[in-house]
């Protein structure tokens, strides 16, 4: 089985890879890879001040030698509101590691980088950098910045970003073996990507995410029918919460056959902490029984 590099399996994988990860933000931030000299990773999610706030739940998170904080995100589908989502994550990222009395110079430079499987504008340009600038052009400030790269697009220039990207395109051994490429980051990432596709438990993994893809395909496919069926009817509400329930009940205990971690099962089912601790105790019940 071919495990596709955009894949978020693959991609978690990849990045943990310094060469990988060294390269690919040398290739998006425009710089010299020898300019990055250290880059570690960090935990995926991000502190939350109180119980009820919502908290952020990042890809990758990267953390350079001169302290800029990376956040890696790979997206398969458009999302309502996806820009909305990427502004809050970042602006966690930036503020999360200030405490009460700091100063505001501890604040680190944060950037994040979106990699999405579908177009978000509709421009040409495939490669988006957002920064905070008045009307004229003029920077206020580089703390914040947001890389858009759009796996979609037509490719107008044939330099290391567009060899990222075909990287990424790639939907098979033989379209990697035919990137042609000499970046010693590329090369070392279509190494991996193959051997993740030998790897058992990473193409358990990989199966198990593609199931959870089709579960959620299944529960909207199912709300579309109960809202063709039911219309806005009393007890329609409860019949969709019954669904989703079911939905995430497949989702979550297919994630446990996996031994997923509870991080990546919050992350992938999308249901809240309080839904998977009750999820998880009704499958282990069921299978006490």
């Amino acid at each position: 089985m071919f495990i596709s590099p955009k894949s978020d399996v693959c991609m978690k994988e990849l990045f943990r890879n310094e060469t990988v990860l060294r390269y690919f933000i040398s290739a998006v931030l425009a710089i010299p890879p020898e300019n990055i000299r250290t880059i570690r990773l960090k935990n995926t999610f991000l502190w939350r001040r109180e119980r009820k706030q919502k908290q952020g739940i990042l890809d990758i998170l990267a953390e350079m030698n001169d302290c800029t904080k990376i956040n890696i995100e790979v997206q398969i589908k458009h999302y309502a509101h996806w820009d909305r989502r990427q502004i809050f994550y970042l602006s966690k990222l930036y503020t999360e590691e200030l405490k009460a009395g700091s100063d505001y110079s501890h604040l680190k430079r944060c950037i994040a980088i979106g990699i999405l499987d579908f177009n978000l504008t509709d421009r040409k340009e495939y490669h988006h950098v957002y920064r905070l600038r008045d009307e004229q052009g003029y920077e206020f400030s580089d703390v914040l910045e947001i890389h858009i790269l759009e796996l979609h697009k037509k490719l107008e220039a044939c330099g290391e970003m567009e060899e990222w990207i075909r990287f990424f395109r790639a939907d098979s051994e033989e379209e990697l073996d035919m990137t042609g490429t000499n970046n010693p980051g590329i090369l070392e990432a279509i190494r991996e990507v193959k051997a993740m596709s030998l790897s058992r438990r990473l193409r358990m993994r990989y199966e198990a995410h593609l199931k959870q893809i089709r579960d959620e395909k299944a529960w909207k496919e199912y709300e579309r029918a109960e809202g063709r069926t039911e219309g806005r009817a009393e007890g329609h509400t409860e019949g969709l919460a019954e669904g989703r329930t079911e939905v995430l009940h497949r989702i979550i205990r297919n994630m446990m056959d996996q031994k997923m971690s509870d991080q990546d099962m919050l992350r992938l089912s999308g249901c809240s902490e309080q839904e998977l601790e009750e999820i998880k105790k009704r499958i282990n019940n069921s299978r006490t029984e």
